[in-house]
């Protein structure tokens, strides 16, 4: 038997049909973020293995029942780390159903977090994690500390209240800035106005997040049944991580933006405000800063900077989020948001 290892174009339109049909029969769907899909085709051009990638992550495994045993998702994932190196990325994530975890285990990689019944979140280096919260650690202060997480897409007077709140009740604030680069506004602006709008508070202390504290762009949908699945499972992942991260900076709360009119993140508070304490962490949701009778949300502000109205920005975020904004160095972010169809989250 002949196989072929290859590429899956967007525009093959055959085997974008295999390619769903065969991850149907494993009982998942595509998932919304692929960068790249290769497959395995017979010698009929039957689609009988593929996988996927995603930034960093792989991802949309999957094997047609009457091949498996005969090694091809081997063949599938080293073909993808392959790809992954040329594109200088070593450092890799898998998320998978608990029941496929072992077999990426025996392929080379490491459980670091997994949500029972749902999903496994493994990567290929043994102490990844590990070595990622003895560097937090280093930052680690004496004293009642808290949390804060935050896309800040772009950081606004919004945040800032969030920060402040935090600041003013513990003694340190470790403040997370996401930082994939999934987001209209660039990661390195993003952490630079972070910075700046925090700068004067001399408890925050701001860290980069790295891979492990989970954004919504990057987690995966494709093996959870529902919308509502997906939120719990992100969220719940997301915390059996945070834990270790809270145990290596003795973090005992953490602070979140109430957003009434997102039920996404009305979603995420829930699990938060029922799976934290658990770990013995506070979850302290903070009622929106509101302006103008009008809660103060970095959606509002890149839905006015979609629809050319820069002024009306300058009631929401601090002076140094302003100052950017209205610079020419910020005119391709700017345009970028103008040509976005749609720039607010629900």
């Amino acid at each position: 038997m002949s196989d072929t290892l290859t590429a899956i174009s967007p525009h093959d339109k055959r085997a974008q049909q295999q390619l769903d049909a065969l991850l149907e029969q494993e009982g998942i769907r595509r998932d919304a973020n692929l960068d790249y899909t290769c497959g395995i085709f017979d010698e009929d051009y039957k689609l009988v293995a593929t996988g996927s990638s995603f930034g960093s992550t792989l991802r949309c495994f999957a094997v047609d029942k009457s091949r498996q045993g005969e090694g091809l998702l081997n063949q599938v994932l080293s073909h993808l780390l392959e790809r992954q190196a040329e594109r200088g990325l070593f450092h890799l994530f898998v998320y998978t159903k608990c029941d496929s975890a072992r077999f990426f285990k025996d392929l080379g990689f490491y459980e670091i977090a997994r949500v029972d019944g749902a999903l496994s979140f493994l990567e290929n280096r043994p102490d990844g994690f590990g070595s990622y919260c003895r560097r937090l650690a280093k930052s680690r202060r004496e004293g009642r500390s808290a949390a804060v997480v935050m896309n800040a897409n772009p950081f606004t007077l919004g945040h800032r209240y969030l920060v402040e709140r935090a600041a003013a009740e513990n003694d340190t604030v470790h403040l997370f800035v996401l930082s994939e680069d999934m987001s209209l506004v660039p990661f390195e602006v993003r952490w630079r106005l972070v910075r700046e709008g925090v700068a004067d508070l001399p408890n925050v202390i701001c860290h980069r997040s790295g891979p492990y504290i989970i954004s919504a762009a990057t987690f995966p949908s494709y093996f959870l049944k529902d919308e509502e699945a997906v939120i719990q499972g992100h969220a719940r992942l997301d915390l059996a991580l945070f834990r270790s991260i809270a145990g290596a900076l003795n973090i005992t709360a953490r602070y979140v933006g109430e957003e009434p009119s997102s039920q996404v993140t009305g979603l995420y508070n829930q699990v938060m405000a029922r799976y934290l304490p658990q770990a013995g962490i506070a979850c302290r949701i903070v009622p929106r800063l509101a302006a103008g009778g009008q809660a103060v949300s970095a959606s509002t502000v890149r839905q006015a900077l979609h629809d050319g109205r820069l002024e009306d920005i300058r009631p929401w975020v601090p002076e140094s989020t302003w100052r950017y904004f209205s610079s020419p160095e910020a005119e391709p972010v700017r345009r970028a948001i103008r040509e976005q169809a749609q720039v607010r989250h629900y």
